[in-house]
């Protein structure tokens, strides 16, 4: 870690001293080194905290062109994270007090020991490496929260994250295309988490199912009087989304006179409220998402070209459920473990011949579809796994088809088919498959010895 450090102090000899006595402190550090600048004024010092910033500030107190009470003051306001030590002649209790209380690290009172000096730099410097650390890890928490709230371990859902990560990054539209039930709102979540945008609002609308007039009140709001039953004045979703971002889903439903509105509000970044005559600036992002084609419905006339190529900066496209049938195990035990909480119940799984029925359905409702499925099966089981008569009855339907040519099928034989399967549909991660399974690891250890299948081996490697 690179440690920028000020000295201000007006008599040159004091901050010459201080500045080759942190030099010194700097070259016996092992895990970070000191970049030192000294000044006699503080003009140029606050030229160089506005351009490049300072971790650490040493002020003297007492100078001709400002006081250190000044330059706390102001270096706080600018980046509250600098850590400042005032120094002074002129000890009293009162400015002692004045300068924690205006968030000093610390008040040192002259003659100044070199001694001292260093090690108050020491540990002013561990507490900024801790601070730091730990909004790394804040910040890292906090994307890989977002990020695993969609659960995925396929090609196509690691291409998905991949290009959620990217566009989180750069200020512009997206649009998010797929099903229902892919999933499109949570990756609008996580483009927002992952943002600058994050501490601010994320606010959504589904634009479907919506009358005209109601969709351009509550996206633009109303002043008071702008038609009947307006008594008081109101802001829309995108006003309220100020400095975060705006999330419209089912973009493909807006009427068509609506389009020319939002198309203009993107160009303008400016909105009139309805019945308004004051335009009020914008500062949002816009992710839009939507079940149709939009290239498709901008040739048959339905959608406006030019608020499709604004919308579409960045297009993600979500995979079907069937597109992405690898997946079905890790959802499956994502909604076993939710469900069992909600319900209050300890169901371990899926019986082999349930999870089989479950991965060759194609699931025509996708994700939403699958936590359907689960949930209802939780809510109605009495066993300790999800039985085929737990599936909705034209799942059921299924069941004979499926497995009635395994009727001679041993229990032993059955077990070892589903083990195997969970390990490939896994890619033999010992600790996930176990999770499926509701086994504790060491028991799926023992059943892979058991039944030949040999963790040791090159073909089932298992992390």
């Amino acid at each position: 870690m690179n440690i920028r450090i000020a000295v201000i102090d007006d008599e040159r000899i004091v901050g010459s001293r201080l500045k080759n006595a942190l030099e010194k402190t700097g070259e016996d550090s092992r895990d970070c080194t000191y970049d030192v600048e000294a000044f006699t004024a503080v003009e140029p010092f606050f030229q160089q905290m506005a351009g490049k910033g300072f971790h650490l500030v040493f002020t003297d107190l007492k100078m001709p062109d400002a006081d250190g009470m000044t330059v706390l003051e102001r270096v706080k306001k600018m980046s509250p994270d600098t850590e400042v030590i005032v120094i002074t002649g002129y000890s009293s209790i009162d400015s002692a007090i004045e300068a924690i209380k205006k968030g000093a690290y610390h008040y040192s009172v002259k003659p100044l020991k070199l001694d001292q000096i260093r090690l108050l730099a020491k540990n002013a410097i561990e507490k900024i490496r801790l601070l730091s650390e730990n909004r790394s890890l804040r910040e890292a928490i906090a994307q890989r929260d977002s990020i695993n709230s969609i659960v995925g371990a396929s090609t196509a859902m690691q291409e998905v994250f991949a290009l959620t990560r990217k566009v989180a990054a750069v200020d512009c539209n997206v649009l998010i295309q797929g099903r229902s039930g892919t999933g499109k709102e949570l990756v609008a979540r996580a483009i927002h988490a992952l943002s600058y945008r994050k501490n601010s609002l994320f606010v959504s609308f589904n634009c479907g199912g919506f009358t005209e007039e109601l969709i351009s009140s509550e996206l633009f709001g109303h002043e008071k009087g702008a038609f009947t039953g307006a008594s008081t004045a109101q802001i829309g979703l995108i006003e309220s989304g100020a400095g975060g971002t705006v999330f419209l889903d089912e973009i493909g439903e807006m009427p068509h006179s609506m389009q020319v509105k939002l198309l203009h509000v993107i160009q303008e970044k400016r909105i009139f409220r309805v019945g308004g005559i004051r335009p009020i600036d914008l500062d949002i992002r816009i992710v839009a998402a939507t079940n149709r084609d939009l290239k498709k419905e901008v040739e048959a006339g339905n959608f406006r070209e030019d608020l499709f190529y604004r919308l579409n900066v960045v297009n993600i496209q979500l995979p079907t459920l069937a597109e992405r049938r690898d997946d079905i195990p890790l959802l499956i035990s994502h909604f076993v473990d939710n469900f069992n909480k909600g319900f209050a119940k300890k169901v371990k799984g899926l019986s082999p011949q349930a999870l089989e029925i479950l991965m060759h359905y194609d699931f025509p409702g996708n994700i939403r579809e699958l936590k359907n499925i689960i949930e209802r099966a939780i809510a109605l089981t009495d066993q300790s796994r999800i039985q085929v008569i737990d599936l909705p009855p034209d799942l059921q339907k299924l069941d004979f088809k499926t497995f009635e040519t395994l009727e001679m099928e041993t229990l032993e034989e059955m077990e070892k088919r589903y083990i195997t399967t969970i390990l490939q549909r896994t890619n033999y991660n010992r600790h996930l498959a176990a999770k499926i399974l509701g086994l504790p690891r060491t028991t799926l250890w023992r059943r892979l010895k058991e039944y030949g299948l040999d963790p040791e081996s090159g073909d089932y490697l298992i992390s």
